[in-house]
């Protein structure tokens, strides 16, 4: 049986842990070549020592998307190693709590730096690959918060919600040339930018827990595999009318 990835060639940032390795995993599942990309190149080979052990290869290279000649790189060497890019994956992304007036520039800076900065920078070496072949497929991770806002992340949710606009940009500047551009929208995940990162800031860990997950209506956090199949969703040839879209996986929270 055909997998429904067969033959696609996919670049993911921040592939080496949470929903960016998630979804290399179920690309690779599906029957696509993977390229994941991340500042830790430990996490990358354990990433692909996972997916070999499942008979899948992933390929990796340590690179850093807040560096536009990192960016560049590793968009061709993932053309060269996979022979080509079918879909691009803007994942990384960083978190940096405080209040407006105790968030220091340089955090500001860094958030946008990686969120925003990074998204754009991949896609603009990224689509012409993509539109060489006249077909392509881009999602950018962006989060809940930027469609609600959230007391306490405002560089975070800023960034989030400059990666929906720049979604809709795209999607509008190549809708008519084969490349489909979407956001997912993850409610609060059990990935280590919220178990090592965020929860780790405030005082009770487990209380911290306790209240991210009374904001979701289904009453849990979602699971990286989750966010992940939304993804390969929005890449699907089957949902191919789809494009400028940012896709709540909130368990509810939205709806609220």
């Amino acid at each position: 049986m055909r997998k429904n990835f067969e033959g696609k060639r996919v670049l993911i940032t921040g592939g080496g842990t949470g929903i960016g390795k998630a979804a290399a995993l179920e690309f690779a599942r599906e029957g696509a070549a993977v390229f994941i990309t991340g500042r830790r190149g430990e996490k990358l080979a354990e990433a692909a020592r996972e997916a070999r052990a499942e008979g899948h290869g992933i390929l990796f290279a340590v690179s850093d998307v807040s560096i536009e000649e990192d960016c560049r790189s590793a968009v061709e060497l993932a053309v060269r190693e996979m022979g080509g890019l079918d879909i691009l994956f803007n994942n990384a992304g960083v978190l940096i709590p405080g209040p407006v007036h105790e968030t220091a520039t340089a955090a500001w800076e860094k958030t946008f730096d990686v969120n925003v900065r990074g998204a754009w920078l991949m896609s603009k070496f990224a689509i012409p690959h993509m539109l060489g072949r006249g077909r392509g497929w881009i999602v950018n991770n962006a989060s809940i918060v930027g469609l609600k806002g959230f007391a306490g992340l405002p560089a975070y949710a800023a960034s989030k919600g400059a990666v929906i606009q720049l979604t809709r940009s795209m999607a509008l500047e190549y809708s008519a040339r084969g490349i489909n551009v979407n956001a997912v929208c993850p409610g609060t995940t059990m990935t280590p930018l919220v178990t090592e990162g965020f929860m780790k800031r405030v005082p009770d860990p487990g209380e911290g827990i306790r209240f991210m997950e009374s904001l979701h209506p289904m009453g849990r956090l979602a699971l990286p595999e989750e966010v992940a199949r939304a993804v390969l969703f929005l890449c699907d040839e089957r949902a191919g009318f789809v494009t400028g879209a940012a896709l709540p996986v909130d368990g509810g929270w939205c709806a609220r």
